[in-house]
């Protein structure tokens, strides 16, 4: 079992909670709010984003890198090239 599959109610709890920001930010576009109420949406809308890639990689580095019970160079290298190709792209 994969560590999202074990964690997916919290993981599904944060998409909703962005998911309702994003709505918001789409609402308040539509009824042409003023620039810092929509800049202060994407700014929340962000940072909800980027915790839940913070949650999603710190359980990766835990199960993928930093587990004792790994002991195959091969795998923990696997798990780390997963990451960083992850991080490439998303610091693009």
């Amino acid at each position: 079992m994969s560590h999202t599959a074990r964690e997916k109610a919290k993981l599904l709890s944060r998409v909703r909670r962005i998911r309702g920001q994003i709505e918001a930010l789409e609402r308040a576009l539509e009824s042409e709010r003023g620039c810092a109420e929509v800049l202060q949406q994407i700014a929340a809308a962000r940072g909800a984003i980027n915790g839940l890639m913070v949650e999603v990689m710190a359980d990766h580095i835990e199960t993928h890198l930093a587990d004792p019970d790994i002991t195959s160079d091969a795998e923990r290298r696997a798990g780390a090239d997963e990451l960083l190709e992850v991080v490439r792209t998303y610091l693009r």
